[in-house]
């Protein structure tokens, strides 16, 4: 929590977006930082044993809140390929997003707590 309250962010954002399910937890922390809405963008492609469940990213439900010219704080829990996140920023950007910056506790984004190899989230047991 306390990453979340140190690390800058230049940028003036609208709202939150968590890719559900494992951005979430995550994301509230940054909304109530930022005092903003957050949104959830159900996108999954593996298990609960980090198994891929299908080829690539797959969106579960559309997009059912205003996109459109706001700026955007997507939220991931661990980015390791980069591929869910890239699916979601772009999904977004389509969607007519103004700007949208990434952000995440464990690997490469625009903003990441971490980028360790071996990483435990607090929150699974």
């Amino acid at each position: 929590m306390q990453r979340v309250r140190d690390i800058e962010l230049p940028e003036k954002f609208d709202c939150v977006v968590a890719v559900a399910n494992g951005g979430t937890i995550p994301a509230e922390l940054f909304r109530q930082r930022l005092d903003v809405e957050l949104f959830l963008l159900k996108i999954n492609w593996r298990d609960a044993e980090h198994t891929p469940k299908f080829a690539a990213p797959h969106l579960l439900h559309p997009i059912d809140f205003e996109v459109k010219d706001k700026r955007i704080l997507l939220v991931e829990d661990r980015v390791k390929t980069g591929t869910t996140l890239r699916m979601a920023k772009q999904l977004l950007e389509d969607a007519g997003a103004a700007l949208v910056k990434t952000a995440a506790v464990n690997g490469k984004a625009d903003y990441s707590l971490y980028d360790e190899n071996c990483f435990m989230f607090p929150w699974i047991l």
